[in-house]
């Protein structure tokens, strides 16, 4: 019969859900940062190319 798959089962020995969920909110925080400098770049970008537009127009 298959075990239940939940939290408990998958933490490592001796780690708390506290230790995890800061592991995971590190991840979490890096993510973010990833995302907002892509959304930096692309802003930026969409801007150079619409100054680019008006100074040609």
């Amino acid at each position: 019969m298959a075990k239940p798959h939940n939290a408990a089962s998958q933490m490592h020995q001796g780690e708390t859900p506290v230790v995890k969920q800061k592991k995971e909110e590190e991840g979490l925080r890096g993510t973010f940062a990833s995302v907002m400098l892509l959304g930096l770049f692309l802003l930026l970008s969409w801007f150079g190319v619409f100054v680019l537009f008006i100074v040609r127009g």
